[in-house]
C-alpha cells in the first residue's frame, strides 16, 4: 500500500513540477527586506532624527542676527535750523548686527542634545524592529504556502486513489458484481474532493498574491516554495529552555530608552528653574542720506543674566518638576510590567513550540494508522468482507490524517519563527 501511494505521489509531483518558479525562504526574506515600505520609512525617520541632532548641536554656536530699518518722508520730519542744521531731514536708516553666545542655560542645551541623540537611537531600534517584523510575516506567509502545497499533494494522491476505486467499481458494475449505488457513493466522494481541490487552488492563488505583494516578488501562478514538509523526520526545539535574556529584544530596548528619555525631560524641566547667562556684541550704523547729519557707528558689548525666582519656588516650574517626577515613576512601573510581559511571552511561545512537537508526533501516528486502516479495508473489500462505504470512510480518514500532519509541521515552523522574533534571534536582518 505504501509503495502504491508513493508511486502516485511521485507521479503527481513530476507532473506538477514542469516549468515551476521555485523560490526559497532565504530569497523571500531578502526580497521582502528590500521591498518593505516600512523599512524605507524607518530609514527616512533615521534621517529625520539626524537632522534633529544637527539642529541641537547648533545651539552650542553663537546666535547672530541682523536688523535694517529705512524711513523716508515726503516732507521733512525734521525742519532745517541754520546754522545747526542746514538742510531738513526727510530720511533715516539704521543697520545693526547682534551676536549672542549662551554660556549657561540651566543645562538645557546639553540635555537637548542628549534627547536628540536618544531619539536617533530610538529610530534605529524601531527600524530593526520593523525588519524583524517583516522577516516574521514573510516566514509565516511562506510556510502557509508550503502547507497549501502539501495539502494539494494530499488532494492529488487521494484523487488518484478514488479514481482507481472508481475504475474498479465500473468494472465490477459492468460484470454485475455490485449495485449501482456503490458506484454512486464513490462518485459523490470524488465530486466532494474535487470541490475541495478547487477551493484549495483558489486559496493558494489568494495566498500567493498576498505573498507577492508583501515581498515585492512578481506574481507568478507557477511559483512554488522550495521547502517541503518532511514527514519522515521530526523537527527539534530551537533551545533546551526558554531564552529570557532581553538585552537584544527591541521592545525591551525601547522600554529602557523611554526611561532615559523621561529622565532627560525632567532635567530639561529643571533647567527652566535655573539661571541663564549669555554674552554678546552688537554694532549699529545710523544716518541719513543727503542730509546735514552724517552716519554714526555704535559698537557695544553686553552681558545678560536671568534668574527665575517665583517659577521654581512656588510657580509653574515647581509643579512641572513634580509632574515630571511622577512621570518617571509611571515609566519605571511600565518598564517592570513590560519586562515581565516580555518574559512571559517568550516562555509561552517556547511551550507552544513544545506542544506543537507533540501534535506532530500524534499526527504522524494517526497517519500511520489511517494508512494501515485504508489498506485493510481495501483488502477486505476485495475479499468481500467490507462494504464500499467502509473503504470510503477509510479513505476520508487517511486524507484528513495526511492534511493534519502537513498542518502540524507548518504550524511548528510558524511558531518557531514567532519564538525567534520575540527572542531577537531573527536571521538575515539588514
Amino acid at each position: 500500500m505504501k509503495t502504491f501511494l508513493l508511486s502516485i505521489f511521485t507521479f503527481t509531483c513530476l507532473q506538477a513540477g514542469a516549468q515551476q518558479h521555485v523560490i526559497s525562504l532565504q530569497e523571500s526574506k531578502q526580497a521582502a527586506i528590500a521591498y518593505s515600505y516600512a523599512l524605507k520609512n524607518g530609514e527616512l525617520r533615521i534621517s529625520s532624527a539626524k537632522t534633529d541632532v544637527a539642529a541641537a548641536k547648533s545651539d552650542y554656536l553663537p546666535s547672530v542676527s541682523a536688523t535694517g530699518v529705512g524711513l523716508f518722508g515726503f516732507k521733512d520730519f525734521v525742519s532745517a535750523a541754520p546754522p545747526l542744521l542746514e538742510k531738513g531731514i526727510n530720511n533715516f536708516y539704521l543697520f545693526g548686527v547682534t551676536g549672542t553666545e549662551t554660556l549657561y542655560a540651566g543645562g538645557k542645551i546639553k540635555t537637548g542634545n542628549q534627547l536628540a541623540a536618544l531619539q536617533l537611537q530610538v529610530s534605529q531600534i524601531r527600524k530593526k524592529q520593523s525588519a524583524d517584523s517583516v522577516i516574521l510575516l514573510t516566514e509565516q506567509k511562506y510556510w502557509n504556502l508550503v502547507n497549501i502545497q502539501e495539502q494539494q499533494k494530499t488532494i492529488l494522491v487521494n484523487e488518484a486513489l478514488l479514481n482507481a476505486v472508481l475504475k474498479t467499481q465500473k468494472d465490477m458494475l459492468a460484470s454485475g458484481l455490485i449495485a449501482r449505488n456503490d458506484l454512486l457513493k464513490v462518485k459523490v466522494q470524488l465530486s466532494q474532493l474535487l470541490v475541495n481541490k478547487s477551493k484549495l487552488q483558489n486559496g493558494r492563488r489568494v495566498a500567493l498574491l498576498d505573498f507577492s505583494m508583501y515581498t515585492g516578488i512578481a506574481f507568478d501562478s507557477l511559483m512554488v516554495m522550495q521547502d517541503t514538509l518532511n514527514k519522515n523526520s521530526t523537527p527539534v526545539l530551537p533551545a533546551l529552555q526558554p531564552d529570557t535574556n532581553l538585552n537584544r529584544n527591541a521592545n525591551y530596548q525601547l522600554l529602557t530608552k523611554r526611561i532615559d528619555g523621561e529622565k532627560l525631560q525632567t532635567r530639561l524641566a529643571n533647567g527652566d528653574n535655573l539661571p541663564s547667562l549669555s554674552i554678546g556684541l552688537s554694532g549699529s550704523q545710523t544716518g541719513s542720506v543727503n542730509s546735514a547729519i552724517g552716519s554714526n557707528f555704535a559698537p557695544a558689548g553686553f552681558v545678560t543674566l536671568s534668574i527665575p525666582i517665583s517659577s521654581g519656588l512656588w510657580g509653574r516650574g515647581k509643579q512641572k518638576m513634580r509632574k515630571q517626577r511622577i512621570n518617571e515613576q509611571i515609566v519605571q512601573n511600565d518598564f517592570q510590567d513590560g519586562q515581565n510581559q516580555l518574559k512571559v511571552g517568550i516562555i509561552r511561545y517556547w511551550y507552544d513550540i513544545q506542544d506543537q512537537l507533540t501534535q506532530i508526533s500524534y499526527a504522524k501516528d494517526n497517519l500511520e494508522q489511517a494508512t494501515e486502516n485504508l489498506k485493510v479495508n481495501q483488502d477486505n473489500y476485495k475479499a468481500g468482507l467490507a462494504t464500499i462505504s467502509e473503504v470510503l470512510d477509510a479513505q476520508t480518514a487517511y486524507q484528513q490524517a495526511s492534511s493534519t500532519v502537513a498542518t502540524a509541521f507548518a504550524d511548528f515552523y510558524m511558531r518557531a519563527a514567532i519564538y525567534n522574533y520575540v527572542t531577537a534571534k531573527t536571521e538575515n536582518q539588514p
